[in-house]
Parts: structure tokens; sequence; C-alpha cells
């Protein structure tokens, strides 16, 4: 699994890294060298100095030369010349040797199958090699912190524009409305590029927001006028006598279907307006009286497909609201649940907050809830409705200032919960 990680935090890791690199680099460069000159320069003192003591022809002129801080073995050596055990083990060339605090460098050399070896205290230059190899690990934890801490500083440095840039757009009302362009605010670099490609992002989704509104606003207005003539004309022919009692059904649904056809109408150019910024006055009810008329319209068609209707107006919210909306909104919920519920019960519920419809249909998958509000969206197979209710009613509950809620009902259902707020 690939872990994401923040642009911030990858700047940060990337300068750390590189710090991290250069600074080891630099340390072991030290280290080596260091290493190197001992092995080599002091190797060559004490080897010069082991071949001086060789050239001495008695035990005596040997015991006399070596310095106050050298000592001088030889393989079959007696008294104080004689071999120590521990340096037994070493073969001819330079080695280090520590006994206890003390160190030494030695050089062991091999003439006629006799061994002899110059040790010389190097305490003092061990306990300075230590100590530079102490400055040299402080100096690489001290700059790798350093690099962090100047990358994490950079980081901000370099994404404060982006940080700010994101802001503006998220924060922005540019949809809506026509808005500063972005990219004057920043200087003409990647970000201001960035800022730039948004500027014609937004502008284009302006335009086709502002298009698709039009549109919306004159369909539904160039439509009030066949369907009052449907509307018409259906009453004409309810007043006919004698009409067969078949037909004078049929002209019942036709003048029912024009009347949703004609609120639906009325609601998307009520909608197209307000979001202009341009929201008509529009008549206000409580929610008792819209709910009240909506179940008597119903009511009917609920029982008549054999369903159960339950309507609970024990209590609702105080106040007013915007009834063409809020006949919408319940007219959908009503029209949804009558579609996809094949028998059982539908619940029509007021309560403080709002009101509430529920039902004992096939339920819609927790996983598919947050889809049935998109656009042409459909839960089940049932071959009825377009998909445009719900995310008419969601749409609708965004411009008002309304909640809706979906959740499931037990044994099997959904329920759909408006929250109301008062004009």
């Amino acid at each position: 699994m690939r872990f994401k990680r923040s642009l911030a935090r990858r700047i940060v890791i990337a300068f750390f890294g590189m710090t991290v690199v250069v600074a080891g680099v630099f340390a072991l460069g030290i280290v080596g060298t260091v290493y190197m000159l001992e092995g080599s320069l002091i190797a060559d003192d004490l080897g010069s100095e082991l071949d001086g003591l060789l050239r001495m022809e008695t035990m005596e002129e040997w015991r006399l030369k070596p310095t106050p801080d050298q000592l001088f073995y030889y393989s079959d050596g007696h008294g104080e010349l004689a071999m120590p055990e521990d340096l037994a083990g070493f073969s001819p060339g330079f080695h280090e040797v520590f006994r206890g605090r003390l160190s030494y460098h030695m050089v062991v050399r091999e003439v006629d199958g006799r061994r002899y070896y110059l040790l010389q205290d190097q305490s003092d230059f061990e306990d300075r090699e230590n100590q530079l190899f102490l400055v040299v690990l402080s100096g690489f934890v001290l700059s790798s912190l350093l690099a962090g801490l100047l990358g994490w500083l950079l980081a901000r440095r370099v994404l404060e524009p982006l940080g700010r840039l994101a802001g503006q757009v998220r924060n922005r009302e540019q949809l809506l409305n026509v808005t500063p362009s972005l990219a004057l605010d920043y200087a003409k670099d990647e970000v201001g590029e960035l800022a730039a490609a948004f500027d014609y992002a937004m502008e284009q989704l302006h335009n086709a927001l502002g298009r698709e509104r039009m549109f919306t606003s004159d369909v539904s207005h160039e439509l009030r006028t066949p369907l009052m003539v449907i509307s018409t004309s259906c009453e004409l022919l309810e007043e006919q006598p004698g009409l067969p009692p078949q037909t004078l059904q049929q002209v019942h649904r036709i003048a029912r279907a024009s009347a949703e056809m004609k609120e639906l109408a009325e609601t998307f150019l009520l909608l197209a307006r307000a979001e202009h910024g341009r929201p008509d006055v529009c008549a206000q009810k409580s929610l008792r009286a819209v709910a009240d008329d909506q179940v008597q319209v119903w009511r009917e068609q609920i029982e008549g497909k054999g369903l159960s209707f339950v309507y609970l107006a024990d209590c609702q919210p105080d106040g007013i609201f915007d009834e063409v909306f809020l006949r919408t909104i319940m007219v959908n919920l009503l029209r949804n649940a009558l579609h996809y519920t094949m028998s059982g019960t539908i619940t029509l519920e007021l309560d403080a907050t709002g009101f509430s419809v529920s039902d004992t249909g096939k339920g819609i998958p927790s996983e598919l809830r947050a889809e049935v509000f998109q656009p042409f969206v459909r839960h089940t197979d049932v071959e009825q409705g377009s998909g445009v209710g719900l995310s008419l009613v969601r749409r609708i509950c965004l411009l008002q200032g309304w909640k809706i809620d979906l959740t499931a009902v037990q044994p099997q259902g959904c329920r759909f919960a408006i929250t109301l707020q008062p004009a």
C-alpha cells in the first residue's frame, strides 16, 4: 500500500534526507581520513624507530633507546624485553593495542624468525581522536535537526500561497457571482499559473451554471401557457355530460399530471430566480396547513394501491414556510414512497422540528444512501420515476437552509426526515 503524505511533509523529508546524506558522507569522510592518516603516518614513524632499534648491536642499547612512552619486546627476549602473552597473536604490521585504559600503536617486524614489537602510548591521541569523532557526530546530528527545522520553515513559506489559494477557492462564491480574478493576488510563478487555471475553470463553471439556470427558468416560464391550456381543457371535459367513466378517469389522470407538472415548473422557476439572488415573494403557510392539503390529495392514491396511510400531526414547528418549496418536498417524498412500496404502510409524521415520510418498501442500502440525492439516480430496479425528485428535494433544502436525513426503518424500509427553519 502506498502511503499518501502531504506536500509539506514530503518537502521536509526531502530536505532532511538530503542533509542526512550529505552530512553523513562528510562525517564518514572525516573518520576515514583520520584512520587512513593514523594507519599511514604513525605506522611509518613507528616502523622507522623500530628499524633503528634493530640496528642496535646489544641489548643494553635497546634498553636505553626507546623513549619513556614506548615499549620494546621481541619473541625470545628475557626480562623486561620478553614478549607478553597478549601480544603473541599479532602478525607483522601496524596494530592498535588496548590495555585497560591505555591504548598503544604497535609495529611488528619479523627478522630471521624472530619477531620484534615496538609499542607507543597513544592514550592522549586516542582521547583527542574520540573527541574529534564526538564533534563530528554532534555536527551530524545538529545539522540533521537543523535541516528538519529549515525544511519545515521552508515548506511553510513555500506552501503558504497554496494554502491561501485553496482557502480563496473553497470560500469563493464565484459559482453564483463574478468575483475578482485570483491570479491578480499572486506572482507570475507556478502558484500564479495555478490561480489562473482556477480562474479559467471557475469562469467556465459559472457560464455553464448560468446557461443551465437560464434554460431552467425559460423552460419553466414557457411551460406555464401549455399547462394552463391542458388544465383548462381538462376542466371543460370534466363538465361535459355523458362522458364514459373510463374516459372521465383518463381526463382526471391528465388533469392531475398537468397539475403536478405546473407545480414542478413553478418550483424550478422559483429555484432559478432564488439562486440568481432574485427570489420571488411567495405565499407562506404553516407546515400543518400544507400537510393537511397533501393528505387529502395522496390518501386516495396510496390506499388505492392497497397500502395503509398513517398521518400523525400531534405537533408541528412554529412559524410559516415557503408554500411552494414545502409542498414540492412533501409531494416528492410521498410520491417516492408510493413508487417503491409494494405492501405495508406509508407514514407522514409532523414533529417539533419538521416532518418525516417513512415507508415499508425495499429500503436503500447504506452504501447507496448518499447517491440517491444525485440527479437521475434510482435506488431500485422498479421502473418508475425519473430519479429527479430526491435531487430536487436536496436542492431546495440547500437553498432554504433546511436539513434532510435518510435512515433505515426496521425490519425494512426507509425514512426521510426534514428539519425546517422558519421564514
